[in-house]
This record gives C-alpha cells, sequence and structure tokens, in this order.
C-alpha cells in the first residue's frame, strides 16, 4: 500500500511540477483557449491583419523530434497554440482541419503507457498522451511514421488510442498533400 501512496504521490509532484514550469515560462500576455483550454498559449495581436471567419486552413505538421521523459512535446502544443491562436483570431474552429504526422524520436511520444515505460523506465509517465487525447477529440489527426516504429519496435498496439499507422512519413505527407493540406514550416 505504501508503495502505491509514493507512486501516486510521485506522478501527482510530477505532473504538477510540469504544469509550474510551464507557467512560469510563459509570458504574461499569453493564455490558453478558447478552443483548447489546457494547452496551445498564444498572445492577442493587436494590429495584425484580420482573418474572415470563413478562412479554411487544412495544415500538417511534421514532429521528428521525441520530448524529454514527463515533459510535452513542444511540436505537438503547437498544433494545439494553432487552433488557439486562429480561433481567437476569428476563424471559426469548424474551418481548421489539422493533421501531425510523428516520425524519428518522436514516434514514443504516441506511445501507450506499457510501451513509453518500456523506453523510459518503470516509473516514466507519457506527458503527452493527455495532449494527444484533446487534440484528437478537437479532430486533429495524428499519424505515425510506420518506418520509424519498426525502427524502434513499435507496433501499432503500442500507440496511443487513435494514433494511425502510416507506411511513412513521406507517404503520409504526400497524401495530406493531394488532399490539400499545406506543410506548416514550424
Amino acid at each position: 500500500m505504501r508503495t502505491w501512496t509514493l507512486y501516486l504521490t510521485a506522478i501527482c509532484l510530477s505532473l504538477f511540477g510540469q504544469t509550474l514550469a510551464q507557467a512560469q515560462s510563459i509570458p504574461e500576455d499569453f493564455s490558453t483557449g478558447p478552443v483548447i483550454e489546457a494547452y496551445g498559449p498564444v498572445a492577442d495581436v493587436p494590429g495584425s491583419e484580420p482573418l474572415s471567419p470563413d478562412h479554411v486552413f487544412k495544415v500538417s505538421f511534421d514532429v521528428a523530434d521525441g520530448a524529454e521523459p514527463g515533459e510535452l512535446n513542444r511540436s505537438l502544443v503547437t498544433a494545439a497554440r494553432f487552433i488557439n491562436m486562429h480561433a481567437r483570431a476569428g476563424v471559426d474552429p469548424e474551418n481548421i482541419s489539422l493533421a501531425i504526422v510523428v516520425h524519428g524520436s518522436a514516434v514514443i511520444d504516441l506511445t501507450n503507457s506499457s510501451r513509453f515505460e518500456e523506453t523510459h523506465g518503470d516509473e516514466a509517465v507519457n506527458a503527452n498522451a493527455d495532449l494527444i487525447a484533446v487534440l484528437q477529440d478537437h479532430g486533429v489527426d495524428v499519424i505515425v511514421c510506420g518506418q520509424s516504429a519498426s525502427y524502434q519496435s513499435v507496433e501499432a498496439d503500442d500507440l496511443l488510442d487513435g494514433v494511425r499507422m502510416a507506411l511513412s512519413a513521406m507517404t503520409a505527407h504526400a497524401l495530406l498533400q493531394q488532399d490539400g493540406y499545406t506543410l506548416n514550416p514550424f
């Protein structure tokens, strides 16, 4: 019983510390929302060119670098920022379609608890799991490169719920471009 209490306390402190560290590193004029309240802090930009609520965005993001255990992957947070930023600027969130194509060391950031612990140690927590679920709840398509997954011995059953396995990141990007997605360089 004491081991479980210590384990749960360590997890809570880790998550609290991560949240506190994120809050401390965000300037005062940045905040989350209006769509994704838990992630994706952005700033209002007075004087920026206005955007129409009718603008349509179909954007893909390429994510290759994994996060440190217990930390959020900044590139995954960028997708939440994109949604919040454009919704705050007046774009209808229904007009924002995003896809995230993940390869390289970032593949591990998309794995379930048991596979993540296998890679990073028995008490490692995948801080990205909730972020991925929230993004998917807002219609973001999360795709993993099958070549990178195979290289790292990650199978489809190792992935977080809803993450799709593509033949490769190159294939996923090519198909997304054929569907009208543009590649965001950030």
